[in-house]
């Protein structure tokens, strides 16, 4: 019988007390293993932490999730990568010491699950040195920052500038993609099966990304 460690994380007590961020998490979770796992499977237990920040390796409940895969013969079930860590180092030694299954990448092996972890940190690097060039940049112009609204907009302005950021990356893929499919849904059904972005991609969606990207 398979059996699986579940740990998920949430970035802030909000999070945890509101359900937000957790309850997708355990929806993609309850998905991999009613559709993607060995059958049957057992799961030996399940740790969730409020932590934010990269030294995931120091947290207690993760510490607890990775004795219990280890006592137990146990893969670590997590809900995507960066819900393990956005640091590379953090997470190749995890995969090295445990092994581990990402929701959202049902299929992914252990090489592919290398090459997620660094493009999730490079997302964040990028994103931190975004940030703090356009705050500089408009702190010359004489722009005053602060203030709840300012952080909404600037938040709202950083957020549409990352899917923005994300839907770049696949534009080589999709552009390739589109030569075979010409409809919305056959192009879903694609993207689906090669695990782009490791989602089940929907056609609104599809039409969604082909607009921020101009297609």
């Amino acid at each position: 019988m398979k059996k699986y460690v579940v740990f998920y994380r949430v970035s802030t007590k909000k999070q945890g007390n509101s359900g937000l961020g957790l309850e997708a998490q355990q929806r993609d979770v309850s998905i991999y293993l009613n559709t993607y796992s060995e059958q049957p499977y057992k799961v030996v237990s399940t740790h969730t932490s409020i932590h934010s920040g990269s030294d995931i390796e120091e947290c207690p409940h993760f510490q607890d999730a990775i004795a219990a895969c280890k006592n137990n013969g146990a893969t670590l079930l997590v809900a995507k990568v960066d819900r393990l860590s956005r640091k590379v180092s953090v997470f190749s030694r995890v995969i090295e010491e445990v092994d581990v299954k990402v929701a959202m990448m049902p299929n992914a092996d252990k090489f592919q699950l290398h090459i997620y972890a660094a493009l999730a940190e490079q997302e964040r690097d990028f994103i931190s040195k975004r940030t703090k060039a356009a705050l500089a940049e408009a702190k010359s112009r004489g722009v005053k920052l602060g203030g709840v609204r300012a952080g909404h907009d600037k938040a709202i302005a950083a957020k549409k500038e990352a899917a923005k950021q994300r839907a770049e990356k696949l534009r080589p893929m999709v552009l390739e993609l589109i030569k075979s499919n010409q409809s919305n849904t056959s192009l879903a059904k694609a993207m689906t099966n090669l695990q782009i972005d490791g989602k089940k991609w929907q056609p609104t969606q599809v039409k969604r990304l082909l607009k921020t990207l101009s297609i």
